[in-house]
C-alpha cells in the first residue's frame, strides 16, 4: 500500500483523486496550500505526490526542486488546469514523473501513477539487496540528486553497455567513471584515460591504436596503443566532444568490432575494453551542426547519467568543504580547522560556475590565506566569493524598496481575449444556477463533453 499526497487547492479535483487513489488501495492525504503540502512531505514519508501548479500561495512548478532534494524524494506527478509546452519541459527536467492536464480521463490519471508506484517499490527493493553499497572514493555528498546518480552507477556497474556522462566543467566526470569501473566486474583490469583534448590531431590514431617499429620517423620501437593497454579494463575517454571529426569514423568502428589496426601493422588486434565517456559539450547540437557524428553518438550513450551542477546540490556543499579541508591539512602537515558561520554562509551564497574543482580551489587558498589560524572566516576566502556573499545580503535588503512598473495597455487582442472569457464566465455561472450545479444536465444544455465542461469551470475558477 503507497502513501500519496494531493496538493490541490481545487475541492473537486482533490475529492476526485483521493477517491481514486482510496478505491486503488492506497492512503491519500489532501492539502489546500502549498505551504501546507510542503510541510506534509517534510513532516513524514510519502510515495508519490499529485502537485498543482496554480495555488493561491505560489507556483507548484517553483518547489518541484524542493520536493525533489528532499531524503528518499516521492515521485512527483503535475496536475493542472491550464496544459503548457515549456511548462511541461521545466517539470520533466526538474524531476517530475508526469505532467498531466485536470481533463483527462481517470484512466489516463491512473496509469501513470500505477507505474510510479511500482517504480517506487523496485527501487526500494534493488536498495534493500545492497545495490547502492558502492565503492565511492572521491565522490563525496548525499543529496538526492547525488544519490540517483549513484544508482544509476550502480545500473552501468552491472553491465557491460557504454556510459556516456555529461555535465559542466567540474562536476567530477572523472570520478564517477572510476566508481563504474571499481564497482564493475572489470575491477581488476586497467582503467585508461584518454584525454580527447590534449590528444594532437597528426597523432591520434598511432596514440589510440599503436604502431610497429619504423612506420614514421621517430618510431623506434613499437608501441602499444591506449586502446590495446584498457583490454580486459575500461577506456575513458575525457571529453569526448573534442575528438577530431576525422578520427572519428576510424573510433565508430572500434567500437563495433572492438578490433583496429596499429599504424603500419598487417594484422588487426582484439581489445575487450569497456568504454566510457565523458563531455561538458551538447553533442546533439554539435550533430546538428555536423561537429560530431551521429552515428558514434548513438553508440556512446546506450546509457547516461547527467552530473548535476554544485550550485544544485546545496546540502552536498558544507560536507564537500569539511572533506577538502581535511584533506588538504593532512597533506600540508595543518592542524585541524574550524569553520565559522559566515565562512559557511560565504560558501552557500556562492553559485560555483566551476563546481567542486572552484571549491576544491577555494578551500587550498583558504587554507593559505589562515595558514596555523585554528578557525576558518569568510575573510580567508577568494575575493570573488566575499564580493558575491556582500552583494546578496544588499539585494537581500534592498529587494523591499523595488518600484512596481505600472501596467500597461493591453493589445487589442488580449483585450477580446479578456472579453470573452467576462462572458465565458457570465455563461457559465447561469448554466450552473439553470441546472442547480447538475454536471450531467450541464453538459447536455451547453453540449460541452464533460472533461471540456471541467476545464473551463477551472480555468475560471467557478466551483460547482
Amino acid at each position: 500500500m503507497a502513501n500519496i499526497l494531493i496538493i490541490d487547492d481545487d475541492d473537486l479535483m482533490s475529492a476526485v483523486l483521493q477517491q481514486m487513489v482510496r478505491d486503488m488501495g492506497h492512503d491519500a492525504l489532501c492539502a489546500r496550500t502549498l505551504r501546507e503540502g510542503l510541510a506534509s512531505v517534510s513532516a513524514q514519508p510519502f510515495d508519490v505526490v499529485f502537485l498543482d501548479v496554480h495555488m493561491p500561495d505560489g507556483n507548484g512548478l517553483d518547489h518541484l526542486p524542493r520536493i525533489h532534494d528532499l531524503t528518499n524524494a516521492p515521485e512527483v506527478i503535475i496536475i493542472t488546469g491550464s496544459g503548457d509546452p515549456q511548462a511541461a519541459e521545466l517539470a520533466i527536467k526538474s524531476g517530475a514523473w508526469d505532467y498531466i492536464e485536470k481533463g483527462a480521463t481517470l484512466k489516463e490519471i491512473t496509469l501513470p501513477l500505477v507505474r510510479a508506484i511500482q517504480y517506487r517499490q523496485e527501487k526500494v527493493e534493488a536498495r534493500a539487496k545492497g545495490v547502492t553499497s558502492l565503492k565511492r572514493e572521491g565522490i563525496v555528498g548525499n543529496s538526492s540528486r547525488i544519490a540517483e546518480c549513484l544508482d544509476l552507477v550502480a545500473q552501468a556497474a552491472a553491465n557491460d553497455s557504454n556510459v556516456l556522462i555529461t555535465g559542466e566543467t567540474g562536476t567530477g566526470k572523472e570520478l564517477f567513471a572510476r566508481a563504474i569501473h571499481a564497482n564493475s566486474g572489470r575491477a581488476s583490469g586497467t582503467f585508461v584515460v584518454v584525454d580527447c583534448a590534449a590528444l594532437p590531431e597528426t597523432l591520434v590514431e598511432g596514440l589510440l591504436f599503436g604502431y610497429e617499429k619504423g612506420t614514421f620517423t621517430g618510431a623506434e620501437k613499437a608501441r602499444e596503443g591506449l586502446v590495446g593497454q584498457a583490454n580486459g579494463g575500461t577506456l575513458f575517454l575525457d571529453e569526448v566532444g573534442e575528438l577530431p571529426m576525422a578520427n572519428q569514423k576510424a573510433f565508430l568502428r572500434v567500437l563495433q568490432e572492438r578490433r583496429f589496426r596499429p599504424l603500419g601493422g598487417s594484422k588487426e588486434v582484439e581489445s575487450d575494453f569497456r568504454l566510457v565517456a565523458a563531455t561538458n559539450r551538447d553533442l546533439d547540437a554539435m550533430v546538428q551542426e555536423g561537429r560530431f557524428r551521429g552515428d558514434l553518438l548513438f553508440r556512446l550513450r546506450a546509457f547516461t547519467i547527467e552530473l548535476p551542477p554544485l550550485r544544485e546540490r546545496h546540502d552536498d556543499i558544507k560536507e564537500l568543504a569539511r572533506f577538502q579541508t581535511d584533506r588538504l591539512c593532512e597533506r600540508y602537515g595543518l592542524g585541524p580547522k574550524g569553520f565559522s558561520p559566515d565562512f559557511l554562509s560565504a560558501l552557500c551564497e556562492y553559485p560555483w560556475p566551476g563546481n567542486v574543482r572552484e571549491l576544491v580551489n577555494a578551500m587550498e587558498r583558504s587554507l593559505a590565506s589562515a595558514r596555523f589560524e585554528p578557525t576558518l572566516f569568510s575573510k580567508h576566502l577568494p575575493i570573488e566569493i566575499r564580493v558575491r556573499a556582500a552583494r546578496a545580503s544588499l539585494d537581500h535588503e534592498t529587494s523591499v524598496g523595488v518600484s512596481v512598473p505600472q501596467p500597461e495597455l493591453p493589445t487589442f487582442r488580449q483585450c477580446c481575449e479578456d472579453a470573452c472569457d467576462r462572458a465565458a464566465q457570465e455563461y457559465l455561472h447561469n448554466l450552473l444556477a439553470a441546472t442547480s450545479g447538475n454536471f450531467a444536465e450541464s453538459c447536455r444544455i451547453s453540449g460541452l463533453s464533460r472533461s471540456r465542461l471541467y476545464a473551463l469551470l477551472n480555468k475560471h475558477k467557478i466551483k460547482l
